[in-house]
This record gives C-alpha cells, sequence and structure tokens, in this order.
C-alpha cells in the first residue's frame, strides 16, 4: 500500500517555504520602498544565474516576441526582467503586509472614471489584467482604488496557497476559482468588478489559437462568451512599476466597443493586441518566464 503523501503545512519539507513567508512578511513591515527595490534587484540577479531553466525559457520567448532585436538587446532585456522577479517577489511582502498609507504613497491612477462609468450601468465589469511580475502588488494597489474581487488558480505549494488564500479573502470582495463561473456570475450580478488574466497558455475547451507578438500562442476564449453571458462591460487595466523610486501607475482603459463579437476567435486576437499594448510599456515587467508557447496543437514546442 502505497503511504499518503504528506501535505501536513507544518511538516518540515514546508519550512523553506514558511521562512521564505517570513522574509516576505519582515520585507512589508520594515522596509522602505527604496530597500526593497534594492534587495528585490540583488535577488534577481542572483535568481538570473542560478534558474538557468527559467532563464532559457525567457530567452526563448523574447527571442521570438522580439526578433527585430540583437542578441545584446535581449540579454539586456532578459536581464533586467530577472531583477523586476525579485523585485516582484519582495513586494509580494508589500502587498500582503505593507500598511495603506504605505502604498497609497506609491500611487498613481489613470482613468478610474472608465471603471465607475462601468459599474453605473449595474452589470459589474470584467477587468482584464496581465501576468507581469509584479502582480500581487498590482492587486493590493487596485483595491485601495476601489473594491474588487479576483480569480485565480490555486498553487501546488499548501504553505503558498494559504498564503494566497488568507490574504485574498482579507482584501478582496471574493477569490473566485477560474473554473467557478457560477460564482462569476453571481460577483457581476452583485455589481462587482472582477480583475482576471488571460494571458497564460491554455489548452482544452475555449482554447483557441491566435497570434500573441506574431507568434500563435494558445489563448483563452474564454473572456468573449463571459461578457455575452453576462452583459458585463470588459476593460483592461494594467499596473506598471514606475523607474526608480515612484511607485506605480495604475491604468483603467475605456470599455472595449463592440466586444463581444460573433467570432471568438476574433476577440481573443484583440484581447492579445491589449496585452502586447500593455507589455510595450515595460517589457522587463512581463513574466517571460511562462512558456506562452506550448500546448499549441499542430505546432512544435519552442522550449
Amino acid at each position: 500500500m502505497a503511504r499518503k503523501k504528506n501535505t501536513h503545512i507544518l511538516a518540515p519539507r514546508y519550512w523553506p517555504a514558511w521562512l521564505g513567508l517570513a522574509i516576505l512578511w519582515l520585507s512589508g513591515k520594515l522596509l522602505s520602498y527604496r530597500l526593497a527595490l534594492g534587495l528585490g534587484s540583488l535577488l534577481g540577479r542572483l535568481v538570473y544565474h542560478l534558474a538557468r531553466r527559467r532563464r532559457h525559457i525567457a530567452e526563448v520567448n523574447l527571442r521570438l516576441c522580439f526578433p527585430e532585436q540583437d542578441e545584446a538587446q535581449r540579454k539586456q532585456l532578459l536581464e533586467a526582467h530577472f531583477e523586476a522577479l525579485g523585485i516582484g517577489l519582495i513586494l509580494t511582502g508589500f502587498a500582503w503586509w505593507a500598511s495603506d498609507a504605505k502604498l497609497r504613497s506609491l500611487l498613481q491612477v489613470e482613468g478610474l472614471e472608465h471603471l465607475e462609468q462601468c459599474l453605473n450601468q449595474g452589470r459589474g465589469a470584467l477587468l482584464l489584467g496581465s501576468h507581469f511580475t509584479d502582480l500581487e502588488i498590482s492587486g493590493r494597489l487596485f483595491i485601495l482604488c476601489h473594491p474588487t474581487a479576483v480569480m485565480y488558480r490555486r498553487h501546488e505549494n499548501p504553505v503558498i496557497e494559504w498564503a494566497f488564500s488568507r490574504n485574498r479573502q482579507k482584501n478582496f470582495v471574493a477569490a473566485i476559482p477560474r473554473e467557478d463561473i457560477r460564482m462569476t456570475l453571481r460577483t457581476l450580478k452583485n455589481n462587482h468588478p472582477i480583475w482576471y488574466a488571460t494571458d497564460q497558455s491554455f489548452k482544452g475547451p475555449g482554447s483557441t489559437l491566435v497570434p500573441f507578438f506574431g507568434v500563435p500562442a494558445s489563448t483563452n476564449s474564454g473572456t468573449s462568451r463571459l461578457a455575452k453571458i453576462s452583459r458585463a462591460p470588459v476593460l483592461t487595466f494594467n499596473c506598471i512599476r514606475l523607474p526608480g523610486s515612484q511607485g506605480f501607475r495604475l491604468i483603467f482603459k475605456p470599455p472595449l466597443q463592440d466586444f463581444p463579437s460573433d467570432d471568438v476567435q476574433s476577440d481573443a486576437s484583440r484581447i492579445n493586441a491589449l496585452i502586447e499594448e500593455a507589455v510595450r510599456l515595460a517589457p522587463e515587467q512581463y513574466l517571460w518566464t511562462h512558456r506562452r508557447f506550448k500546448k499549441r496543437k499542430g505546432l512544435p514546442d519552442p522550449y
């Protein structure tokens, strides 16, 4: 008889994860933003040298998405990306444990009136985000502007999932598992905005192959279907970390017009183009370590 897998979150195998959470707690409580940026940059440089597999994935993605750049330019972008990864990790401590006052000093907001106009229709709003390296702190900054719900996918490590779950429940109106359509529709019916990202490789019902930076990518077409069922307006939301210690700019764009259409593939292409537009604002801050071009039916895996 096979031994039952030990998943108790206090087991010794999870002590490194607890140590990591303790460091993040200290960073959120004690570090200034400037010091957090410095520490995150150093951590990112270390990860660049140690995480060879992730570095390879990012190299492939940058080569596919920025063919106009030469090798030296892409290497510079790659190194900046890993620094952004380290910063995003350290700032997770800010997202989960820093005070509202500490975070408000870092916040610049553009276009919040677009979200408010959408909510005046009484059908909630679908806010399309993207997987940037500062994803966690962008959610915390978002709720300083307006209460919102969030869609999520469970983390494989139970300690990390415990931390994610605890902070989702504390900070958001609702935390919706990405497969729970009923809860999604109920949240929209209650006129809450829902923030989620559909920019990672997707395989299964609702997957369609459309360009991302000109490269065919398996893409979730569920946004147009969800918009059609709920009749909720759809708009994009981006959070960009500004140079130096200026903080962050949250950008709410006007709602999409003539969306959804009768062509889900065209809708998915349109959304990917909007994500590309956001990525070009700060390309080093996008999550290039994800295998965006895997799971493509009939096409080779470039990784």
